[in-house]
C-alpha cells in the first residue's frame, strides 16, 4: 500500500477513537481528521496521475 495512504488511515483511525473515548484533546482531534483527509487525496491524485 501506499505509504501516504496508511499514515491517512491511522490518523482517521486515531480520530475515530477519539471520537468514542471520553478523553480528547480539545481542537487536536480535527485537526488530526483534517490531515487524515489530505493525505488520503494526495495519495489518490499521485495514484490517479501514476495510470497516466
Amino acid at each position: 500500500m501506499n505509504v501516504l495512504l496508511v499514515i491517512g488511515l491511522i490518523l482517521v483511525a486515531l480520530w475515530l477513537l477519539g471520537l468514542v473515548s471520553s478523553f480528547t484533546l480539545g481542537g487536536f482531534i480535527y485537526v488530526v481528521l483534517v490531515i487524515g483527509l489530505v493525505l488520503a487525496a494526495v495519495s489518490l491524485v499521485m495514484r490517479l496521475r501514476l495510470r497516466r
